[in-house]
């Protein structure tokens, strides 16, 4: 009986189908129903019920699959424990991304750990849309605050980023200017939705309070969300280094400029209920020392790269 197989039987499971396991893994249909086949003859048990469109556990198979949970999860943390830390490491990750302005030096990070680490593939996915992180096979997330349930993740914080309220001259010389917090509710303002369907419309004012916010224009896309601003819209909540170009040359005005910017988190999470391999591990090291310089105030090389390609990520 390998490891590999049982691994590949948690798939199956989390999926609930051979052929979503076999398009995650790169793999034959073919070759994943052999290997389940050959790791029930192994146990000689039943692990799946076989429907024409589904596939659901059977008694023994919800059994071996609680149980061989913590045993891979003990597994991969006694080769953490015995692997020398500078040794390279192979397999496969699969890496959802945010798509925030630091989105090229995450990226950059992670192409340094391939480097370091040849035999290891990798597979980017950058979007604003919810991802069940179990059933699509995802191994790590960067996720900003907020945009994910914190019962069911374990989250490491990677980078920080001042937030403020920006608006165009046009739009305040048509609509007046918020002075105190309650008035940003007389406003308009550029609604933003998270990955997991919320819309962010309580907004932090400073780093106490949160203000209710309306408006008649929802977005996923900071970019977008920078781009409506720009057209007078109405006010956005937005990265000062998203911003700061566009404050200097006029173009939008920072509002409550005595009031303390909010300080947002990006976090790298995964599954609090999927055991976390060798490669993940790793990885997570690697990347809190490759981000260590990308909070808020320390550069992290943004100012040149919000003014080019980054532009069409965000």
């Amino acid at each position: 009986m390998k490891t590999e197989d049982i691994a590949l039987f948690h798939r199956i499971v989390e999926t609930g189908s051979l052929v979503e396991a076999a398009d995650l893994l790169n793999l034959p249909k073919s070759t994943v129903s052999r290997r389940l086949q050959i790791l029930e003859d192994d146990l000689n048990i039943k692990l799946f019920h076989r429907q024409s469109r589904s596939m659901t556990l059977t008694a023994s198979g919800s059994h071996f699959y609680d149980k061989t949970l913590s045993i891979l999860g003990d597994l991969e943390q006694t080769l953490v424990e015995l692997t020398d830390t500078e040794a390279e490491i192979d397999g496969h990750l699969r890496i959802l991304i945010f798509p925030v302005p630091e989105l090229l030096d995450i990226a950059n990070g992670i192409f340094d750990f391939m480097d370091h680490n040849p035999e290891l593939t990798v597979e980017l996915i950058v979007s604003t849309e919810p991802q069940d992180m179990i059933r699509n096979n995802i191994d790590l997330a960067f996720m900003v605050e907020d945009s994910f349930n914190e019962n069911e993740m374990v989250a490491r914080e990677m980078i920080t980023e001042e937030l403020h309220f920006v608006a165009s001259p046009d739009y305040l010389a048509k609509a007046g200017t918020p002075v105190l917090p309650e008035d940003l509710a007389k406003h308009n303002s550029i609604l933003f939705r998270y990955p997991n369907g919320r819309i962010f419309n309580e907004v932090p004012f400073g780093n106490d309070m949160k203000i209710a916010v309306k408006g008649n224009l929802c977005l996923n896309s900071i970019q977008l969300c920078l781009e409506a601003s720009l057209t007078g819209r109405g006010i956005a909540f937005l990265p000062i280094e998203l911003t700061r170009d566009h404050v200097e040359r006029g173009e939008l005005t920072m509002l409550f400029e005595d009031v303390e910017p909010y300080v947002g988190k990006c976090y790298l999470v995964y599954p609090s209920r999927r055991f976390i391999s060798l490669a993940s591990q790793r990885f997570i090291d690697h990347m809190m020392s490759a981000l260590e310089s990308c909070n808020a105030g320390k550069g992290c090389g943004r100012e040149e790269r919000l003014r080019g390609s980054i532009k069409s990520w965000i």
